[in-house]
Parts: structure tokens; sequence; C-alpha cells
């Protein structure tokens, strides 16, 4: 079951959050969440805007994530590459997972897929896990976006 988060959740999206982080690290994806991002304040924003949402199973939250409605202001230039279309989208940001909780990234898209035909998505380029997650799931790459700050992410856009 996948269900909007409310200001109730945000100690166990915290908790998912840095259960995330230590997944990347321990997969040497040190740089993705660096620097205390995604920030306690961002969290908030996105539950008080209605796009953070948990996936709950068993009755217990065990994966978070941000499905919000496009256009995103970083999205808005595209570096080595192009968008596959121009088609209204929604964006993904913020996946965390417990550890060993499977199917979690098909979860979120079958539940993405019912509010939109065309999501885009970016990671960090040592995101290798998200990376083969959306060439499995028949994402294009296509090109390079950076964020507010200047990071670099790799872009993945899929329409259905």
């Amino acid at each position: 079951m996948i269900r909007k988060a409310t200001i109730e959740d945000l100690d166990t999206i915290l908790l998912l959050i840095e259960e995330g982080r230590r997944k990347m690290i321990a997969e040497g994806n040190v740089n993705q969440w660096s620097g205390g991002r995604p920030s306690r304040e961002m969290l908030i924003k996105d539950i008080t805007e209605g796009v953070s949402h948990l996936v709950v199973l068993n009755g217990k939250p065990v994966a978070t994530f941000a499905l919000i409605e496009g256009p995103d202001p970083t999205y808005a230039r595209i570096y080595d590459g192009k968008w596959n279309n121009g088609n209204p989208y929604y964006v993904i940001h913020r996946v965390a997972s417990m550890a060993g909780v499977h199917g979690i990234m098909r979860a979120v898209l079958d539940y993405a897929f019912t509010q939109t035909d065309t999501i885009r998505i970016d990671t960090h380029e040592d995101n290798l896990t998200m990376r083969a997650l959306l060439a499995k799931y028949g994402f294009s790459y296509c090109g390079v976006i950076l964020l507010e700050n200047g990071d670099p992410r790799l872009a993945y856009q899929k329409t259905i």
C-alpha cells in the first residue's frame, strides 16, 4: 500500500532516509546525499505540499519517496542530450527504503504511473543501483541536469 505522509510520519521518514544514505554509502555512493541532504526542512516541505509518500508493508512503513508534478526547475535545461518529449510529467525524488525490502521501485513506479504517463527522475552517477533499476524498468537516459547547487545528475525519462 502507498499513502501520503503526514507530519506525524516525519521521524519515520528521517529514519528511512538515513537507512537509504547508509545503503548508498555501503555501495560506494558516498556523495549523493552528503552535506545533510535531503534536509529535514525539505522533507517537511514535501509533507506539507502533499508530495511525500510512504510504502507500507504489513502495516509498517518500509520506504519513502516524493512524487512531484512538473515542471521541475532543475529539468528546464539538460546537457549532453535531450528529453524524450515535452509531455507533462511527474518527478520522483528522495527514494529510500529499509534494508532487505525488495520490489520498492516497482511499487513506486506502478503508483506514479497511475498519476501520469510520463516520469522523469535523476540520480548521482555513483548510484549504480538506481541506474540499474531505471534501465530494468525501461527508462531512457536523456542527459545531465544540474541541481540548484550546481551538482550534476544523470537524467532519465519514461513515457507509457
